[in-house]
């Protein structure tokens, strides 16, 4: 039975193929220590379908899957983080998303033309002292809001998902960057973005300064 259960342990571990890039500024403990709130935005979202997926749907559809997964990634980046502020382990506050989402559509700011806004700009819009952002690659799309876009024109089969998330906080104040979160997996990684989230930010939360 022992010997089974290493078996099945050592299979689920080889489903989980991952990289990890991470850079933290030496000054990031200093800097917040005097930060109070912080904001997330919705990540730049890119959805890789196979060549047959892409015939059956059209770019406005494909568009809307990826606003959607974008804005779940977002979701699922705030539970991360109020997960950790309930259990008392978060030094800041995380603005809520409909405050965020709401300020910057009266900006006129959406993940087409985040470029064209410097990082500052963004958190200083939000009235935030650091912005959570970045980008996110995958080839399944597990938010239910990708689902209600496609409606059941697509289906994706079996648990194997390519993702790869691209994390940047920012300082308000001068635009710094505090942290580079760049992992990519490829493996069973879990049926929703939270647990794919969960996975994603394991490493991470051992190096992000508001994290205790």
């Amino acid at each position: 039975m022992k010997i089974f259960s290493l078996a099945i342990l050592l299979f689920l571990a080889s489903q989980v193929i991952a990289q990890t890039h991470l850079y933290e500024n030496p000054k990031f403990d200093r800097i917040a220590r005097n930060h109070k709130e912080i904001g997330i935005i919705p990540f730049k979202t890119t959805v890789t379908l196979r060549p047959k997926q892409m015939k059956d749907i059209t770019p406005e559809q494909l568009d809307r899957m990826e606003v959607a997964e974008g804005e779940s990634i977002q979701s699922g980046m705030y539970s991360w983080f109020l997960k950790r502020e309930k259990r008392g382990s978060l030094t800041v506050e995380v603005q809520s998303i409909a405050s965020t989402n709401a300020k910057l559509k009266k900006a006129g700011i959406n993940p087409d033309n985040y470029e064209e806004y410097e990082p500052a700009e963004i958190a200083k819009i939000l009235e935030v002292d650091a912005v959570v952002m970045g980008t996110f690659e995958t080839n399944k799309p597990m938010s239910e809001g990708a689902s209600i876009a496609l409606g059941a024109i697509l289906g994706f089969w079996g648990n194997t998902n390519k993702a790869v998330i691209n994390l940047f906080i920012y300082n308000a104040e001068d635009g710094d960057l505090l942290v580079n979160y760049n992992k990519s997996i490829s493996g069973s990684v879990g049926s929703s973005t939270e647990d794919l989230i969960n996975i994603l930010m394991r490493k991470a939360s051992r190096r992000i300064a508001y994290t205790k």
